[in-house]
């Protein structure tokens, strides 16, 4: 069977194909009649067929984006790819090819049937996107371990599986270790699972199913705190906050100070340190806990924002269509009149009463939209005002808890240096009994030295409590930019749209006055 022509040569999905499908199967469909009037409009498509076509490559689908059906089965196709774009595509069929492997689905989260029937696959795998996924069809592969039935388990909505003409399928306890691992399955190969059959399945195997039911609760629950994990990093992040609720930044300034973590080893230091560190990260918290609440105003304000914005499109918007059903109630009288009027002169008197009408509505919707645009602008003028202050705000108060930071370390480094110098002129004396690394020792060799390990760690501490400042300072700086310069665009966007409809409406009613008018004339 060919439905759009024979061929024997391996074919190309190009445009002259698929344009030709989509006119072909046109008339039973709404997408194919647009097809036929106005040309073809691939992504207006719901369903294209494309089977028996001796297609080797799947190809320029990448236009199809609104594809809900796809029908590749009886080709030649060896790889699943190009399939990337199509997001709304609920029903694949790539039976009876020569695919030998599972990839390029990983972006069809809405599939919910794929038949991959009479291939060359061997292993079920690189399916984990397909969450909605409730029937596969597997059957006449080359599936040989019941592992992968395991795998399947996944897929809480799958109710139907084929797996008939696989090597597994031989298997005695083919049947039986389905029922049992896949407990929600409705049909397998065709045919209506037993409910007493499932029950002996899984007494069969409880032991086994058991023990793997506690290693999924397991990952279940690390793959969740995982998530939340994430989750709660990303909230932070979008304070400009992230690892300040901790020790974090205080860590990150030993992680490469080699001299620092060398004096850590002199007598005192350890409670020096820990003091230190006690308050450092004090002020971190602090940080942290006004950076989640000036992101709390942040959100509040831009919540606020957008009510008002939209609120105000809705209003403008119900006037507009208020003042376009008046003017059709007048104007539809006034041509059903004209139609019924005999005389000429009254006939012109009428069309020139319509003309002034569309003339007036256009102004009418105009002027809507030229109050909507001042109101707009004002709005947002407001926020930008107001996301400004918040942000300086929060820099501003940032930077002197920052500040605090630096204060620690340079009483840190004070201390620090008076301790080495201490140990120093005890150790030239020979009055320091207690015992120190080699690598230590080696410090204390003449005041010059110790003074310039001391100011190596202080300026690698400063340096890091410097670069998280600025990195923060810049990252929310920068949203702010983005954010105001976005809804700036977006309503130079909205009000080309808007003034286009109004356009496109008023061209439409003066073209059908017009062509009545020539119409009478005839």
């Amino acid at each position: 069977m060919n439905r759009l022509g024979s061929s024997t040569e391996p074919r190309v999905m190009d445009d002259d194909l698929l344009k030709l499908a989509v006119s072909e199967q046109g008339p039973r469909e709404e997408a194919g009649q647009l097809a036929k009037q106005e040309g073809i409009l691939f992504k207006d498509v719901l369903s294209l067929q494309l089977d028996f076509q001796n297609i080797l490559r799947i190809d320029n689908l990448w236009q199809f984006e609104s594809l809900r059906k796809l029908q590749l089965d009886n080709n030649i196709i060896e790889r699943i790819e190009g399939l990337e774009s199509l997001t709304h595509l609920v029903w694949l069929d790539l039976s009876f090819n020569n695919i030998e492997t599972i990839e390029g689905l990983d972006t069809l989260v809405n599939l919910e049937d794929l038949s991959l029937f009479n291939n060359r696959i061997s292993k079920i795998d690189s399916l984990d996107a397909l969450s909605k996924l409730q029937v596969l069809s597997l059957g006449n592969n080359q599936i040989y371990n019941m592992l992968n039935i395991i795998y399947l388990r996944r897929f809480k909505d799958l109710r139907t599986l084929s797996l008939s003409g696989n090597p597994i399928s031989e298997s005695e306890d083919y049947k039986m270790f389905i029922y049992a691992y896949l407990p929600d399955l409705v049909y397998l190969d065709f045919r209506r699972i037993d409910e007493h059959a499932k029950e002996q399945a899984e007494a069969r195997h409880q032991f086994a199913i058991d023990e793997l039911r506690h290693r999924e609760n397991l990952a279940q629950a690390r793959q969740e705190d995982e998530l939340a994990r994430r989750e709660e990093l990303e909230e932070h992040e979008a304070a400009f906050i992230e690892n300040m609720n901790g020790s974090f930044l205080f860590d990150s300034l030993y992680a490469e100070d080699v001299e620092g973590n060398k004096l850590s080893h002199l007598p005192g230091i350890s409670e020096l340190l820990e003091a230190y560190k006690d308050k450092f990260v004090i002020i971190c918290l602090n940080i942290f806990e006004y950076g989640l609440r000036q992101q709390e105003k942040r959100k509040v304000e831009l919540d606020t924002f957008y009510e008002c914005i939209q609120e105000a499109i809705r209003e403008n918007q119900e006037q507009g269509k208020q003042k376009i059903a008046k003017f059709e109630e007048k104007h539809f009288q006034t041509l059903s009149s004209v139609r019924d009027e005999s005389e000429l002169p009254a006939i012109e008197m009428k069309m020139v009463e319509c003309g002034e009408d569309i003339t007036e509505l256009f102004n009418t919707l105009m002027t809507l939209e030229r109050q909507l645009v001042a109101q707009l602008e004002e709005t947002i003028n407001v926020f930008e005002r107001n996301i400004t202050d918040l942000v300086g705000l929060f820099v501003e108060n940032v930077q002197s808890l920052m500040a605090q930071c630096r204060d620690l370390e340079n009483h840190h480094h004070e201390k620090l240096l008076e301790v080495s110098i201490s140990t120093l002129e005890r150790i030239l004396k020979g009055e320091f009994d207690e015992d120190l690394p080699d690598h230590v020792r080696e410090l204390f060799v003449d005041k010059d030295t110790i003074v310039n390990a001391v100011g190596a760690s202080h300026d690698i501490h400063l340096l890091k409590i410097d670069n998280r400042e600025d990195e923060l300072v810049t990252r929310v700086n920068s949203w702010c930019a983005h954010l105001v310069d976005k809804i700036h665009k977006d309503e130079i966007l909205r009000n080309r749209r808007r003034v286009k409809e109004i356009n496109r409406y008023v061209d439409y009613v003066r073209n059908a006055l017009d062509n009545l008018e020539l119409g009478d004339m005839d």
